[in-house]
Parts: C-alpha cells; structure tokens; sequence
C-alpha cells in the first residue's frame, strides 16, 4: 500500500498531494496520514468522486485515511 504524509500541510496541500500519488501510480489501495481536519473531508469528498471507498481512524490530532478502489 502507497502511503502519503501530509502531516505538517494545510489545506489544499494534502489534497493536492494525494491527487499527484494517485495520477503518478494509480494505487488500488492509498493511505494518507493527515492532521489537518479540512484535509479529511476534502479527501473523502474527492474519494467518493472518483471511484474509491473512503475510511477515517482518528488517534488524537491525527487521521489515518484509507482510499481503495472499488
């Protein structure tokens, strides 16, 4: 699984950044590990978009996203 940290980003970087991953590999599955909370629905907005199923684990200030395609 391809994994991109955004940690540190604000809005609309890690947006940015996981649409960069997915057009240079074309992952089935993407991790993304953000602490920015307009990151996680930007995300999930672009996952349910473009054909990916979309998950959230929150520990603390920080999220794990999961996108698979489906």
């Amino acid at each position: 699984m391809v994994t991109v940290d955004t940690r540190g980003f604000s809005c609309p970087v890690p947006l940015l950044m996981v649409q960069e991953e997915i057009k240079k590999t074309d992952p089935a599955q993407l991790a993304v590990l953000t602490d920015a909370p307009c990151a996680v629905e930007n995300i999930q907005r672009f996952a349910h978009h473009n054909g990916y199923d979309f998950t959230a684990l929150e520990s603390g200030d920080e999220w794990t996203l999961t996108l698979r395609k489906k």
